[in-house]
């Protein structure tokens, strides 16, 4: 049985000044499933998750049409809480960014701006969000050691703590892998395969065998434009456009 969808994508045409960055995007991304989205660089990939949660409202040349439904509502109408949705939204960039403060601030630190004191609670957000982002038992004794001193692997998951601390519905992951070895990607996978039964998450990587390993779904971009979305098994061996087949298998992009 499918599983309802989460954020819905309606006609969805994002403007950078004159450049059209997506064209025409309508879109359905299931709750607790992970969407892989692939595609060549300038396919609008990043451009799609900025959209998400709004970062594209910090660019002022920027132009939306179209619709972004939530849970059933828009969130680019007039009246709707950014910083809320922000707080239902979150996101984790190619380059993991600690805060240059301990392990355990790292990941509380959001929860203390939203107000949250108690050490007990913030000690409980600390293990459940570090075993979440599967660091907890790399960490656990030196939790009051730098955030800054963590292999670039280990960095890039007391990031996805950060982001789980705040207890987010959606998870937006843009190349979270890129630059990391073999053994870290496969810790932050098994962490995604995971979190996929309590989260809905989308996952931008130009790693195609990544997307084969961990979406549930898979959309294809090329110039803005949504090729192919379906099962991720389906668009990896039976894709319905041709250029779908030629960019899963190197032959172009």
């Amino acid at each position: 049985m499918s599983q309802p969808t989460k954020i819905a994508l309606r006609g969805l045409s994002v403007f950078h000044g004159v450049t059209q960055a997506l064209r025409n995007v309508t879109l359905d991304i299931p709750r607790q499933q992970i969407l892989g989205i692939i595609g060549p660089a300038g396919s609008g990939k990043t451009t799609l998750l900025r959209t998400l949660n709004r970062l594209n409202d910090l660019e002022p040349r920027v132009r939306i049409e179209g619709q972004v439904l939530l849970d059933g509502e828009d969130i680019y109408q007039a009246d709707y809480d950014v910083v809320r949705l922000r707080k239902r939204v979150g996101m984790l960039f190619a380059l993991p960014v600690p805060l240059p403060m301990s392990i355990y601030e790292n990941v509380v630190y959001g929860v203390r701006l939203g107000g949250v004191r108690d050490r007990a609670s913030l000690d409980s957000v600390v293990e459940r969000s570090l075993t979440d982002a599967s660091l907890w038992d790399e960490v656990k004794d030196r939790l009051h050691s730098s955030g800054l001193r963590l292999s670039g692997g280990q960095q890039q998951r007391l990031c996805l703590a950060r982001t789980l601390a705040m207890q987010p519905d959606v998870v937006l992951l843009d190349e979270p892998c890129s630059g990391l070895d073999p053994i870290s990607t496969a810790a932050i996978e098994e962490a995604l395969t995971v979190l996929k039964a309590r989260y809905t998450i989308v996952l931008v990587t130009n790693n195609t065998k990544q997307a084969a390993r961990v979406a549930d779904t898979t959309a294809l971009f090329l110039f803005g434009e949504l090729v192919e979305h379906g099962l991720t098994n389906t668009v990896f061996t039976v894709p319905h456009d041709a250029r779908t087949l030629e960019y899963v298998t190197g032959r172009f992009g």
